[in-house]
């Protein structure tokens, strides 16, 4: 079958997801020949409500070249695939929804909103799993599941009841992050900290006695109605002489110790900062280690609470116009300055957060955390970069509590139900009349948490569950090392008394040209599936993946998917070519370049196979690039036109798409269609058997005479290009030196890459050039010499007049530096450029 001139992405790769799909080859179940060993990923569930972003984009692909390998190596894969809930973005959405139709959700009623957000999730939820789709996830879609979906749920409910039951989980009151708009906690990771101009207050507070004032600096000075210290860092040789002196708090009059703690940063401000434990995570710590109290001025809607006195009821805002002025009045304000610092917001609204005491259910990490810690120390799971290691033992030897409880509608609701006095944790509402359910839900962290093993079955003992878990590798972003990572190794070392992957990987952040965050906003966002619409799906993978390492971050912009949409190509015109050769059967180098491509091909497949073990895809990646434009395209398919061996060329071809399918599927499985003439899906690439390196071609003398042919051939044209010798113009080389016989033997083929005829003996004349213990000499024609003449004339005159600009110390010394460094470089090009036609 002839292939089309160019390869047109848009009206191929949809049509080969549905064969894959209809083939059944996703599940492992499905897959054809005996597999009995596994090789597992539960794929990190992208939220319902999202588009399919870069981060998405990058991990998708990641795990689509390790499943992709691992099925044609023969292992029995499971990709699973799935969505989350994602409480607080979910509801967010579905809230401006039904404002939208003059209603909130508190006048819906609860049972009526979450009816509205399943109805929602039916008819957008699939937008996400469509666009997977798109960038070739071979994920496993009959084992779809949904962090909400029914048995889900149950297995989030057990695991709440049997940690509640186990004294792991308890209620209490501590520090949070507190969105008032949202009027929820929420998890470290929906806080974003973003860069805000605000007011740095100098504010004096008196020491007892009537001593000098110790003055504080805040951004916030509405909490000082909170205040229970000042505290100074106990290395500051500025305040040892006030630790244990009381001052007096102004406006509220309060005497509060002056205490030394190794959390106060002496650069910032004064180096003597205001305490309130109520509404400051660092301000929290501090209390605990000294024992302070806790007084809360700010309730859940920012608002002062009837702790802060006259200001009760007003808005934080409000109240700090207020405080500020009787400040003012009393002379309590030293200075203001501006004030650019990060400030913690609510992710999906932008609210600027509230830190709150509140009541909230808590699990204690503590004992969870010394498994987890033992897991990596002992290699049962290994962290791909290791270096991310130390932040992982970091973070969990510091950890705290986890906050569990969210005040949202949308998600697991607490299976906790009370009667009075009574608290009883189950899943199902207790016999009896009076008893209700805990309004809160459970962070989303929790229910991903269980990620691992839910999916597969858990708490009921599956087959799935006892075939693929310990899962093979994790791959996820750094940033949620913490987060979610770290999160589900415990659970996993709790309940199911393993760990939940062998493996770690982790990818980086995708940045723009210039390594800076994208946005959207300044033009730098790219969506990933425009991309794979305007240059093809192969390409943005291969942009995604080659240039970077594990842990490292990736610069993405439309010239690089660009670059990768012209290897796509470059590909399809090898198999095009390769097509309109003789069907020849057999493979049987007969020549040099048929030796030596063979042999290469041994060492591609060994080492590609090699970084994909190892987790080094973009080696793999660019390996491959290199082998097929580089060596394939340019050098062997260019021999073959001189002394052509189809048999060899379908060879080496198909065993390349082979290698290259894990990282372009599309391109690769229509172009084994076309090449094999496959019919049936059991011929399908994506089930073929990965290559094996054949011993038989390896061949190092081939490898070794190829590559000096080649540097020959290099430098002969190199010599005809500095010596302006029109491409369509033969020259006479001679070339002596100790591969003389060599050149001999391939006499033809060197003179049809270069344009040359080559004659081969001592010679006298002056050598142009050497390449590999060989000189030879490129006969210039009487027109060519002419022009080398008249170019050496230029050169000579544009040499004269840099030197003389360079000599002139009034410009070296007034003109940019970088117009003096870009002058000086274009002497040294020049100067090299004569020396070369001389």
């Amino acid at each position: 079958m002839k292939l089309s001139k160019a390869y047109e992405p848009q009206s191929i790769e949809a049509n080969i997801y549905k064969r894959w799909e209809r083939s059944g080859f996703f599940n492992p179940d499905k897959l054809p020949g005996k597999r009995m060993k596994p090789f597992a990923i539960s794929m990190p569930p992208p939220n319902v409500t999202g588009e399919l972003h870069l981060g998405h984009a990058t991990g998708m692909t990641l795990e689509d070249i390790m499943i992709r390998h691992k099925r044609m190596q023969g292992y029995k894969t499971l990709w699973l695939p799935g969505t989350d809930h994602a409480g607080i973005s979910t509801q967010i959405m579905v809230e401006r929804l039904i404002a939208s139709e003059g209603v909130n959700r508190h006048a819906l009623g609860r049972d009526k909103f979450l009816k509205r957000v399943w109805q929602w999730k039916k008819q957008y939820g699939t937008h996400i799993t469509q666009q997977i789709r798109q960038i070739g996830a071979s994920c496993d879609w009959s084992r779809e599941h949904f962090t909400m979906d029914p048995k889900l749920t149950a297995a989030v409910q057990h695991a709440f009841v049997t940690m509640y039951n186990d004294g792991l989980i308890y209620r209490g009151k501590r520090i949070i992050n507190w969105c008032p708009r949202c009027l929820s906690a929420i998890s470290d990771l929906e806080v974003k900290h973003e860069p805000r101009k605000h007011k740095l207050y100098f504010l004096r507070y008196k020491l007892a006695g009537g001593a000098a004032p110790i003055t504080v600096a805040t951004t916030r000075p509405e909490t000082m109605l909170g205040d229970t210290a000042v505290a100074v860092n106990p290395k500051d040789e500025r305040y040892k002489s006030f630790v244990g002196k009381k001052v007096t708090v102004p406006i509220v009059e309060r005497e509060v110790p002056v205490i030394a703690d190794r959390g106060v940063e002496q650069e910032f401000g004064t180096g003597a900062v205001k305490v309130t434990p109520a509404h400051d995570a660092l301000d929290y710590e501090i209390g605990l280690r000294n024992e302070l109290p806790i007084i809360s001025v700010i309730d859940e809607h920012a608002h002062m609470t009837k702790e802060a006195g006259i200001f009760v009821g007003k808005s934080t805002v409000e109240a700090r116009r207020l405080i500020l002025e009787e400040l003012q009045e009393g002379g309590h304000i030293e200075k203001i300055e501006d004030y650019e610092h990060n400030v913690a917001t609510c992710d999906r609204c932008h609210t600027e957060i509230e830190p709150l005491i509140s009541l909230q259910w808590f699990v204690k990490t503590a004992p969870l955390a010394k498994k987890a810690i033992a897991a990596v120390k002992t290699g049962k799971i290994h962290i791909v970069p290791a270096r991310f290691e130390k932040v992982y033992f970091h973070w969990m030897n510091n950890i705290r509590d986890w906050c569990i409880s969210r005040q949202l509608w949308w998600g697991h609701q607490i299976p906790i139900w009370y009667n009075g006095d009574k608290v009883k944790a189950s899943v199902a509402k207790p016999a009896g009349k009076g008893w209700k359910q805990d309004p809160d839900t459970l962070d989303t962290w929790f229910s991903s948490g269980l990620w691992t093993f839910a999916t597969l079955g858990w708490p009921k003992k599956t087959k799935g569950l006892t075939l693929y878990h310990p899962t093979s590798v994790m791959e996820t972003g750094w940033d949620i090392l913490f987060f979610w990572v770290a999160r589900m190794i415990m659970m996993s070392m709790y309940f199911m008394k393993e760990v939940p992957f062998k493996t770690v990987y982790l990818h980086g952040l995708v940045l723009d040209k210039d390594g800076k965050k994208m946005s959207k906003s300044k033009g730098t966002g790219i969506d990933p599936i425009p991309m794979t619409q305007k240059y093809g799906t192969d390409a943005i993978r291969l942009s995604l993946v080659l240039g970077t390492a594990a842990g490292q971050d990736v610069r993405l912009y439309e010239e690089k998917i660009s670059s990768y949409r012209n290897f796509i190509n470059k590909l399809w015109n090898i198999a095009r070519f390769t097509l309109t050769q003789p069907k020849e059967t057999g493979v049987k180098p007969k020549t040099l370049a048929d030796a030596w491509i063979l042999s290469r091909l041994q060492t591609v497949t060994k080492e590609t196979t090699g970084y994909l073990e190892s987790f080094r895809f973009s080696e793999a990646g660019a390996l491959l690039y290199d082998f097929l434009w580089h060596e394939l395209a340019d050098w062997y398919i260019e021999i073959t036109k001189v002394a052509p061996n189809a048999g060899v060329l379908r060879h080496v071809l198909l065993e390349s798409i082979k290698l290259l399918h894990p990282f372009t599927p599309f391109v690769t499985e229509e172009l084994w269609s076309h090449l094999t003439a496959a019919k049936g899906t059991k011929d399908m690439l994506m089930v073929t058997s990965w290559p094996e390196t054949q011993q038989g071609f390896v061949n190092a003398k081939a490898e070794s005479d190829f590559s000096i042919i080649r540097e020959f051939i290099v430098a002969v044209r190199n010599a005809r290009s500095n010596a302006k010798v029109p491409p369509h113009v033969f020259s006479d080389v001679c070339a002596w030196g100790k591969h003389q016989k060599l050149l001999q033997e391939h006499q033809a083929i060197i003179e049809r890459l270069t344009r040359i005829k080559l004659t081969c003996g001592e010679s006298d004349a002056k050598p142009t050039g050497v390449a590999r213990g060989m000189a030879f000499a490129l006969a210039v024609t009487e027109e060519t010499g002419k022009r080398q003449e008249s170019e050496r004339a230029q050169l000579t005159e544009y040499i004269k007049r840099l030197e003389h600009q360079l000599a002139n110390e009034q410009f070296v010394k007034n003109a940019p530096q970088q117009v003096v460094e870009g002058q000086r470089s274009k002497l040294k090009e020049t100067r090299n450029r004569l020396d070369q036609l001389k």
